[in-house]
């Protein structure tokens, strides 16, 4: 049995958050799956050197943009369909490029092909037209399509990483900690620890006081 891959559009709810998906007359199903797809992953780093380090040391910041795209033919011979390049063309704009309520904006969809998904906003679409009838109406279409990953509110937070350096610590002192460490803990380079020896006002960070209480900033 063959799966075609569908792109389906979003249910939101008034923060943004997916909630489900519209009704599958509401879909659009790929007449001719896509030979191959590609999907992007993005990881951002700090550049910044710490003062008295020698060499640049990129330091994790985030895990950036996930994408994907991939390129499907509509045709229009008759051969898959019946239904002409136009109508089918005017069926997947309206899901993917049209703009659609109050905020007036393109939907966010659910592409779903086998056992992979992936949920995203359209970012770009091609059209190379290849085919013609001898009176110039269109046969057969190339569609390019590029997506990027949609998150709600309430997903990013359930995957925030707690204990990246981007975000500020507050941390308590334990016996046997040291500002170095607890510094190479958090930022994975104990090179900050004056920076942050200087931001919690402290005038010996050699001897930390168990049960004090450290604020550790994001790293810019």
């Amino acid at each position: 049995m063959i799966t075609k891959m569908t792109i389906t559009p979003c249910i939101l709810d008034k923060d943004g958050n997916v909630t489900g998906v519209e009704a599958k007359g509401k879909a659009f199903t790929v007449p001719i799956n896509p030979s191959n797809f590609t999907r992007n992953f993005e990881i951002i780093y700090n550049n910044q050197r710490a003062m008295g380090t020698p060499v640049m040391q990129p330091k994790y910041s985030s895990s950036g943009e996930k994408k994907i795209d991939f390129e499907i033919v509509i045709d229009g011979t008759g051969v898959v369909t019946s239904e002409s390049v136009d109508s089918q063309m005017k069926r997947l704009t309206s899901v993917v490029y049209k703009m659609v309520g109050k905020n007036h904006e393109p939907n966010t969809v659910m592409l779903v092909w086998g056992d992979f998904k992936f949920c995203g906003k359209l970012t770009c679409m091609s059209v190379e037209c290849t085919m013609f009838k001898p009176d110039g109406s269109l046969l057969r279409v190339k569609v390019k399509l590029e997506f990027i990953q949609y998150i709600g509110p309430k997903e990013a937070a359930n995957d925030a990483n707690l204990n990246s350096p981007d975000l500020t610590h507050s941390v308590e002192v334990k016996a046997g900690d040291s500002l170095p460490l607890l510094c190479y803990r958090i930022y994975k380079d104990s090179a900050y620890y004056l920076e942050v020896a200087r931001i919690n006002g402290l005038s010996n960070f050699r001897k930390l006081q168990p049960g004090t209480r450290l604020q550790f900033p994001p790293l810019r």
